[in-house]
């Protein structure tokens, strides 16, 4: 969505950043996200909830498999990608988890509660979750002009906080009465909603004069591997990578921390599903205005390479209180505030460091890095957690100290990353005058 001589358009909606021509594309934007999130944040609470009942102990079994689920679902994905077309791709990878969701139905229905498939749920989530929203962004990205997603990708990301504060609330108010089976069902409903939104979307981009060409009808080409390879070839992609992983570091001790306390204080299955669902619905409020109204204006101030750092120094600042206090309240607050930074301000800085990269990067080396890189690094992190907590016996202080100095070389690479995709960003607009 390529508008030339930006800075001289009008502003049609000033107190949101929103110019001449772009509503529309917002508009759908921002239902297509909102129908995605909510769709899965009616599933994670279940999810998570099946992660304890599997043991806390042992969860770093199930981020192994989910790591390895990914490892044989995104070489699939990155040879579709090479053979279809866009327009084809896109939609048939929500298609495809719209059947899975209604295939848990029919065993959830069926009252089979075999370990395995609580086990097979939570690996499903997870992948679920990671290739539906890295499709959503390499779609966004290759649409949308790198200035045009500082000032936009805040308000789409609200989309997503939207569904994601639905969601919790349909789960905490329904699960009792419809039971999980039925919530399913809920949550399949709005990935359709999705989809629709997305081929609205796609219609938007090919019938009107206010995007680029159209890549809709073009295919890749090319091998699976480059988005493995991409890793290798670009320094930037290598940089992506590694903030990757370091985010999914921290956030994997977290979330073993807060599995311990819940489970410790709470009996019931319902309770901690609730609570989950409560945590969510926290992170999402905190992260929706600040979407709306803030971070188009922050990254357009200070740039990708200031806006991109707030994440590691909060969570440098909230592990360094959980070692001060590792109480209850200290780890919920701090897993509400680092999450709401990275949905509000983290995420929108990321996705636009891939505005400035080939499509080849966007739709295979992107995907690879969000799903494989992710789960690869939930795995790792798992073992690294539990070797140092059971087998050297480390308690909650010394386990976030550890993150420390990793947190202050995050906050590092988030500065230089936003430098270099300044300067593809200036070479581009030289090579293109």
């Amino acid at each position: 969505m390529e508008v030339s001589g930006e800075k001289e358009q009008t502003k049609l909606i000033p107190v949101l950043n929103i110019r001449d021509g772009e509503l529309p594309a917002v508009l759908l934007a921002f239902g297509y996200f909102f129908c995605l999130l909510c769709s899965y944040y009616i599933l994670r609470p279940m999810r998570d909830e099946m992660a304890i009942a599997s043991g806390v102990e042992n969860m770093q079994w199930l981020f192994t498999g989910t790591f390895f689920a990914m490892l044989a679902v995104t070489p699939l994905f990155g040879f579709l990608a090479s053979r279809f077309l866009r327009k084809q791709i896109i939609p048939f990878t929500y298609g495809f988890f719209l059947i899975n969701i209604i295939i848990f139905y029919v065993l959830f229905r069926a009252d089979l509660t075999s370990p395995w498939i609580a086990r097979g749920f939570f690996w499903w989530v997870s992948v679920f979750n990671f290739f539906v929203v890295s499709v959503f962004w390499a779609y966004m990205s290759d649409i949308f002009s790198p200035g045009q997603g500082k000032r936009l990708f805040g308000i789409i990301a609200a989309g997503g906080s939207v569904g994601a504060i639905t969601g919790p609330l349909l789960t905490q108010s329904l699960v009792t009465e419809l039971g999980t089976a039925n919530l399913l069902l809920v949550s399949a409903a709005f990935l359709f909603l999705a989809l629709v939104c997305m081929l609205a979307l796609l219609k938007h981009e090919r019938d009107t004069q206010e995007f680029h060409t159209s890549k809709a009808d073009e295919k890749l080409g090319g091998s699976w591997l480059e988005g493995f390879l991409a890793i290798f070839r670009s320094r930037y992609m290598a940089g992506i990578a590694a903030w990757i992983m370091i985010s999914t570091l921290a956030a994997t001790f977290l979330y073993f921390q807060q599995a311990e306390i819940i489970r410790d204080a709470f009996d019931s299955p319902e309770e901690r599903i609730r609570m989950f669902a409560r945590i969510d619905l926290a992170v999402n409020g905190l992260t929706l205005l600040t979407q709306i109204f803030i971070v188009g204006r922050l990254m357009g101030r200070f740039g990708v390479s200031v806006t991109l750092a707030l994440f590691p120094l909060v969570t440098l600042a909230g592990f360094a209180a959980l070692a001060i206090a590792p109480v209850l309240l200290v780890v919920v607050a701090f897993q509400a505030t680092q999450r709401a930074v990275n949905f509000a301000v983290a995420q929108p800085s990321y996705r636009v460091l891939y505005t400035t990269v080939s499509d080849a990067e966007k739709y295979k080396a992107q995907p690879f890095i969000d799903t494989v890189g992710v789960r690869g690094g939930d795995a790792a992190s798992g073992w690294v957690y539990a070797t140092l907590a059971q087998t050297f016996g480390w308690g909650m202080q010394p386990l976030a100290l550890f993150i420390l100095p990793l947190a202050g070389l995050w906050a590092f690479l988030s500065y230089r990353l936003g430098r270099i995709h300044q300067q593809k960003l200036q070479n581009r607009e030289e090579t293109s005058s």
